[in-house]
C-alpha cells in the first residue's frame, strides 16, 4: 500500500491522537471550506456529510496504487496526487494568511504547487518536477473541455529539453497522473477520454502542435454538456457569428483559461454564453490571465427534495436581464442597462491580480423573494409567490413554469399515450398544431403514426419549450415546437397554414390558470382560445379536444370512504386550498363523508396525482363543463362557424386504478357505484 493511503486509513481510523504528521493530510483534513466541481456531486448535502475533497484524493492514490508502473513513476505521481489538491484545504485563517502572501487559492492548482514549494522547497530535481506536474496538474482534462489554452503545457515540453525526462518518460507520467485524476471522477470518463488524451501527451512529449486549437474548436468544447442536453451548438454558432462576432471575442481572451464555465454556463443558450463572454473580452484588465465562474456556479445551485437543481428562479431572472443587452453595446464596449435587482459584477481580490471574477449578484429584496419561492414550493402559496418574483422582474404573468416538477410532470403526462392515440383518428390534413405539448406525447404519436404529417407543438412555457427542443434533438424527431400564446395564435400561426389543432388536456389548465378579465377559472378564457383557434383554420380544418369533463346530472350524491388513515385531512385541506368553485361535503363517521358527485371527484382527481403534485394539482380544476354544457358552450361560442362532428364523454381507467386501494365510493344508499366518466373527445370543423 502506498504510504499515503496508509497515512490516510490511519487518520480515518483515528489512531493518531489529535495530530496529522503530514502536511498535505494536514491541510485537507483541516478544510472549512467545502470547494468543489458542483457537476460532480448529486446533492448538496454530501458537502456537509463528509469530506470531498479528501474523498477524491484517496481515489486518485488507490488508483495508482492499483497500478502495476515502476518504483520511481509511482513515487513522483503519488507525490503529485497528495498535494495536488491542497489549495482547497486549510482552516479559514490558514487561507486569509495564504491570499495575503500572494498564493492564489482560486486556481487551484497553482495554489497547490505554491504550497508544496513553500513546504518542500525547490532545490532538488525531483522537487521542482513534482511542483510543475502539481502546476500542470489536471490541465489536459480541462484543455479537452476548452477551460485553458494548449500554451499552458508548455512547460512540460522544458522537461524534455532540459534532459529531466526523455519524451517517453514524460508521456508515461502524464498517462499515470491524468490517469489517475480523472478516473477518479469517473471511470466512463477515462473510457471517453483516453485515446484523445494520449493524442495530446505525445504531442507534448514530443513538442508537437495538436489539432483543434482553433476558436470554433474551443467554443464547441466549452458547451459539450449543453450539446449533450440538445443544443445543436454548431449550428447556432454559425447563426450568431455575424452578430455576436464570437470568434473575435475568443482571439482577444485566447490566452485566458476559464474555470468553472460548464458548471455556471451550462444551462444557459449559446446566445447568453456569448454576451456573458463579450462583456468580459471588453472589461478583463490586460493583467489578467484566469477568469473564474466559481462564484456563479455557487449561487446557482440548491437542493430540491435531496436532488442538485439549478435555481430556475435565478436563471429565469438572468436570461430577462441578459435578454436587454444589445450586441451593438457590448461590442461598442458600453456597460449594460442596469437593474434594480440583479447586476453583473467583474471583480478581483486583494493581492491576487491575475485573476477576476465574473458573478451575477441579486439585490437583498430578490434573494429574499427567491428564497421564499423555494419554501412555498411546498405549498399551494407557491403560485403567489412566483408571480411575485415575475412581477419583480417584469417576467410573463402566469403560474405554467413548474420549475423543478416540470420534468416528473412532463414525464406522466407522457404515460397517457392510450387516450391521446385515439384523437389520431379524428386529424385532418397536412399540418398539426398541438397546443401544450407537455412532454411532447402526442407529437410522438403524431410521428410514429402519422409520419406524412407536419407536427408543431406551440406553448407558452420557456420550461416546455426548452426541454422539447432538448428532446427533439437529442432523439433526432421530425416535430417541431414553438413559443406562442394559445389565446393569440394568430400572433404566430399563419391563418390557414394549419388544418388540426389539438387541444389535448390543456383547455382545463387555461381554465385554472389565466386571468381573463381579471378572473381565473372563466369560460371566457375557454372560450377566447376555441375562437383562436377557429381564426387560423382553413374551412375544413378541424379542432379536436380532449379534457376534464363534469358527469350529469350534476345534483348525483357520493359518499366516499377513506382507505388511508389521512384521506380526511387530505379533502379539508383541499376544500381549504382550491379556489375553483367551494367544496362542502358532510362528515358522516371518522373516515366517510357525503358530497355531490362532480365536487367527490374534482377532489379525486388532485387526490390521485399524491403529494408530490398537490400544489400545482389544486390550482387546476379539470372538469368545468357536463357534455350537455360543452356542447350549448360550443354553440354559443362558435356559432355557425363550426359544426360537432364528434363528442364521447368516457372514464379514463387510471383513476380507477389509482384509488381503488385509496378510497371507495358509493350512492348516498350506500351501494357500490363506478366512477363516472371523467374524461371527453370533442371534434369540431369549421364551416
Amino acid at each position: 500500500m502506498l504510504d499515503t493511503l496508509a497515512a490516510i486509513e490511519q487518520y480515518r481510523q483515528h489512531e493518531v491522537d489529535g495530530t496529522v504528521t503530514e502536511r498535505w493530510l494536514n491541510y485537507l483534513v483541516s478544510a472549512e471550506e467545502r470547494v468543489v466541481n458542483l457537476e460532480r456531486v448529486s446533492t448538496l448535502r454530501e458537502l456537509n456529510e463528509a469530506n470531498p475533497v479528501l474523498d477524491y484524493v484517496e481515489r486518485t492514490l488507490r488508483i495508482l496504487d492499483g497500478l502495476r508502473v515502476s518504483y520511481w513513476l509511482r513515487d513522483i505521481v503519488e507525490e503529485t496526487l497528495c498535494w495536488a489538491e491542497t489549495a482547497k484545504g486549510g482552516t479559514a485563517r490558514q487561507r486569509v494568511r495564504w491570499q495575503e502572501d500572494g498564493i492564489n487559492l482560486f486556481v487551484h492548482n497553482e495554489g497547490s504547487a505554491a504550497l508544496y514549494e513553500r513546504a518542500v522547497g525547490q532545490e532538488g530535481e525531483r522537487e521542482r518536477l513534482v511542483a510543475l506536474l502539481i502546476r500542470t496538474h489536471g490541465l489536459l482534462g480541462q484543455f479537452l473541455r476548452g477551460e485553458v489554452p494548449f500554451a499552458e503545457h508548455l512547460p512540460l515540453a522544458d522537461v524534455v529539453a532540459e534532459g529531466t525526462l526523455s519524451p517517453e518518460e514524460l508521456k508515461s507520467t502524464l498517462l499515470v497522473l491524468n490517469r489517475c485524476i480523472i478516473e477518479a471522477v469517473s471511470p466512463q470518463l477515462w473510457q471517453q477520454v483516453r485515446d484523445e488524451l494520449s493524442v495530446l501527451v505525445h504531442a507534448i512529449a514530443y513538442g508537437e502542435q495538436p489539432q483543434g486549437l482553433d476558436v470554433q474548436s474551443r467554443i464547441l468544447r466549452l458547451r459539450t454538456g449543453s450539446e449533450a442536453r440538445g443544443e445543436n451548438t454548431l449550428e447556432r454558432l454559425q447563426e450568431l457569428s455575424e452578430a455576436a462576432r464570437i470568434g473575435q471575442v475568443f482571439q482577444r481572451l485566447e490566452q485566458h483559461t476559464f474555470w468553472y464555465v460548464e458548471a455556471a454556463l451550462q444551462d444557459f443558450s449559446l446566445e447568453e454564453f456569448c454576451k456573458v463572454f463579450t462583456l468580459i473580452a471588453r472589461l478583463v484588465p490586460a493583467e489578467v490571465k484566469h477568469i473564474s465562474f466559481e462564484r456563479l456556479m455557487n449561487s446557482l445551485y440548491y437542493d430540491y427534495k435531496g436532488v442538485k437543481k439549478i435555481n430556475l428562479y435565478k436563471k429565469r431572472m438572468i436570461e430577462k436581464y441578459l435578454s436587454h443587452w444589445s450586441w451593438e453595446a457590448l461590442h461598442a464596449g458600453e456597460p449594460p442597462a442596469d437593474s434594480p435587482h440583479l447586476q453583473y459584477e467583474l471583480v478581483t481580490e486583494p493581492h491576487i491580480a491575475d485573476t477576476v471574477f465574473f458573478n451575477f449578484q441579486f439585490s437583498a429584496a430578490a434573494e429574499k423573494l427567491i428564497e421564499f419561492c423555494v419554501e412555498a414550493e411546498k405549498s399551494p402559496l407557491y403560485e403567489k409567490a412566483v408571480l411575485m418574483l415575475y412581477d419583480l422582474f417584469g417576467l410573463r404573468r402566469d403560474a405554467y413554469d413548474r420549475f423543478h416538477n416540470e420534468e416528473n410532470y412532463l414525464a406522466t403526462m407522457n404515460q397517457s399515450v392510450d387516450y391521446k392515440r385515439l384523437l389520431l383518428r379524428y386529424v385532418t390534413g397536412k399540418t398539426v398544431l398541438d397546443i401544450g405539448p407537455g412532454g411532447g406525447v402526442m407529437l410522438d404519436l403524431l410521428e410514429q403514426e402519422m409520419p406524412d404529417l407536419r407536427a408543431i407543438g406551440i406553448d407558452i412555457s420557456e420550461n416546455v419549450i426548452e426541454a422539447l427542443e432538448r428532446r427533439r434533438r437529442m432523439e433526432g424527431h421530425r416535430w417541431e415546437v414553438m413559443k406562442g400564446d394559445a389565446l393569440a395564435l394568430k400572433e404566430t400561426i399563419e391563418q390557414g397554414s394549419v388544418d388540426t389543432i389539438l387541444f389535448s388536456s390543456i383547455l382545463h389548465e387555461l381554465y385554472s390558470y389565466i386571468p381573463l378579465h381579471g378572473r381565473k377559472f372563466n369560460l371566457d378564457t375557454v372560450a377566447a382560445a376555441l375562437m383562436s383557434a377557429c381564426d387560423v383554420l382553413p374551412a375544413g380544418g378541424r379542432i379536436i379536444i380532449r379534457d376534464g369533463i363534469m358527469t350529469e346530472p350534476t345534483v348525483q350524491q357520493r359518499r366516499l370512504t377513506f382507505l388511508e388513515p389521512d384521506g380526511m385531512a387530505a379533502l379539508e385541506r383541499y376544500a381549504r386550498d382550491f379556489q375553483g368553485r367551494s367544496i362542502r361535503y358532510d362528515v358522516l363517521d371518522e373516515q366517510t363523508v357525503q358530497l355531490p358527485v362532480n365536487d367527490a371527484m374534482e377532489f379525486l382527481y388532485t387526490y390521485t396525482w399524491g403529494e408530490e403534485a398537490y400544489v400545482h394539482e389544486v390550482q387546476e380544476q379539470f372538469g368545468y363543463l357536463t357534455p350537455t354544457g360543452y356542447r350549448e358552450f360550443i354553440e354559443s361560442t362558435l356559432g355557425e362557424q363550426v359544426r360537432i362532428v364528434h363528442l364521447e364523454a368516457f372514464l379514463q381507467q387510471g383513476y380507477t386504478e389509482a384509488l381503488e386501494h385509496r378510497v371507495r365510493i358509493t350512492d348516498e344508499w350506500e351501494l357500490p357505484v363506478p366512477f363516472p366518466d371523467s374524461t371527453c373527445i370533442i371534434v369540431l370543423e369549421k364551416v
